[in-house]
């Protein structure tokens, strides 16, 4: 696995975040705006914080005999764009202006597959944590670069494009922080 920190802006990739390059992304289909954010939660193994297990599902390296839950989940072929720490540190697995495989089965105002059109950010969490102040402030700097550099017109939760599948961030995500940051964006928790 290979980790660098971006110092200087290039295609897709955001300054002064930590790279870890994730295989599974491809192109996005031409001519589509990425013009959504889908904020997540995640954690490895559910519950623990601070462990190698997000990097590794993240790059295909999960190791499933390392924890019992990891057997259910190694072979899947997943990704984000970025990820959020508990400390507030940013990780960046895709460029944006790939297609990072975060949303699955999803839909957004009559349009299926997020993937095609949104940047996916994972903070490390779960449904039953508060999320930490490093990692709403870390969130905010990114979004208000994310805004000002991509056409994005919404924010939204994993929740609420794919809500027969998914709950996350949960009921502990801060959306009027969301708004507060970026209040000329549809927000859609």
């Amino acid at each position: 696995m290979t980790n660098k920190l971006s110092a200087q802006p290039s295609p897709g990739w955001h300054p002064g975040v930590r790279i870890v390059p994730s295989p599974n992304f491809d192109a996005r289909p031409a001519e589509v705006p990425i013009d959504l954010i889908v904020i997540h939660s995640i954690s490895l193994p559910p519950g623990v914080y601070g462990g190698r297990g997000i990097e590794q599902l993240f790059t295909n390296q999960l190791d499933p005999d390392a924890h019992p839950y990891y057997a259910q989940i190694a072979g899947l072929k997943v990704s984000s764009h970025f990820l959020i720490r508990r400390d507030g540190e940013v990780v960046q697995f895709v460029p944006v202006g790939e297609r990072a495989w975060h949303a699955g089965l999803s839909h957004w105002h009559g349009r299926e597959r997020c993937n095609d059109f949104s940047i996916g950010i994972e903070l490390e969490g779960d449904d039953e944590t508060p999320f930490m102040v490093a990692q709403y402030q870390a969130l905010q700097g990114l979004l208000v670069s994310l805004v000002a550099t991509w056409p994005v017109r919404a924010i939204t939760s994993h929740a609420h494009i794919a809500p027969t599948r998914k709950t996350d961030p949960g009921p502990y995500f801060d959306w009027a922080m969301v708004q507060a940051v970026c209040p000329q964006l549809e927000i859609a928790p």
